[in-house]
């Protein structure tokens, strides 16, 4: 009887040790996992399974977690590097990688340290795929190399459950030298530029001007025909005009008219007076001039201009200076002109 309180007290103790024992192992067994984050459960070192975002349960003891496999995108900064191209030149490169884990298990297991070998894997490509091209595709031509290293690198971590979702270089840098020998061709092809597009408005100018002036040139001589020719038509006019009052004063003369005579004489006279006063080596003009006969021969001509004009004469007929169907010659007493 003295031996029952202590086996009591022992299993007692015994029991609050199995609970102990059992709480700890539901807390070993109870795994949250967070959102964006994936684990991998080995039972006995072999990957059993993978466990999601959440609450999970696993065995305890038996199972264990074998990776903590972060399942969002990661950015990841490519290195510079220096990278021969196919024509000799040497640049440094450096860019960005984002990648994005698909399957935490295959990215557990089938590569060791997956950030490493993403990073070797892009570098190694870099290198190859600016290598074979020449410096001026790989500085004008970026949006390609990122399409070239984009498609490679993704099919080579596609075994890994990884994604890469874009490869972008970040700068590419020419030596010095290089710098200043493409800013001096640069400038050049500019400056080549400008004299050919100066060239090319000269050119235009010139080809302007001539026609300008040939435009010019044709209407000047347009003009010069159109005034010859009113020239020609005015003294036409003016020989008919002539004509017509030589034959009238020819007809007047062979009809014995005297003062017809009158009027050339005193044409005459007058046009030799005109000459004699424009001679430009005449500065003094000294001659008898008989008044009284420029007067009578500006009568004349008065007289027989009223004749011409059809005046009526003594008779008060008309009178017909241009046709008469009598070609005798007439005297101042026979007809109605006046001496």
């Amino acid at each position: 009887m003295s031996q029952l309180p202590f086996t009591i007290e022992g299993f007692a103790i015994f029991v609050v040790l199995a609970v102990i024992l059992a709480i700890i192992l539901v807390f070993m067994g109870i795994k949250s996992v967070p959102q964006g984050m994936e684990y991998t459960v080995e039972r006995f070192g072999k990957y059993t399974k993978t466990l999601p975002p959440g609450l999970n349960l696993i065995v305890p003891i038996i199972d264990r977690i074998g990776s903590k496999v972060n399942m969002r995108e990661t950015v990841m900064d490519v290195d510079s590097q220096e990278v021969i191209t196919r024509d000799n030149a040497m640049v440094t490169a450096d860019g960005v990688v984002f990648y994005q884990v698909l399957n935490a298990a295959k990215a557990a297991y089938e590569v060791n340290n997956l950030e490493r070998a993403i990073l070797n894997l892009t570098m190694t490509n870099i290198r190859t795929v600016m290598g074979s091209m020449d410096l001026d595709e790989v500085l004008s031509e970026r949006d390609a190399i990122n399409s070239k290293l984009l498609t490679v690198v993704d099919q080579a971590t596609n075994p890994w459950g990884v994604k890469v979702t874009r490869i972008e270089i970040k700068d590419i840098s020419p030596p010095r030298d290089l710098v200043d020998a493409m800013a001096r061709q640069m400038k050049a092809e500019r400056e080549k530029r400008a004299t050919i597009l100066e060239a090319e408005g000269d050119k235009q100018s010139a080809i302007l001007q001539a026609d300008g002036q040939k435009q010019a040139a044709i209407l000047e001589a347009e003009g010069r025909r159109e005034a010859a020719f009113r020239d020609a038509e005015a003294r036409e006019r003016e020989a008919q005009a002539e004509a017509r009052a030589t034959a009238i004063v020819s007809k007047a003369i062979a009809g014995g008219n005297v003062q017809a005579i009158n009027y050339f004489v005193a044409l005459k006279y007058t046009e030799a007076l005109k000459e004699l006063a424009s001679a430009p080596n005449q500065k003094v003009l000294m001659m008898p001039v008989e008044a009284a006969s420029i007067i009578g021969s500006v009568a004349g001509i008065a007289d027989l201009a009223k004749e011409a004009l059809n005046l009526k004469g003594g008779d008060g007929d008309p009178l017909d200076l241009t046709d008469s169907d009598d070609d005798s010659p007439r005297t101042p007493g026979s007809s109605p002109w006046r001496g």
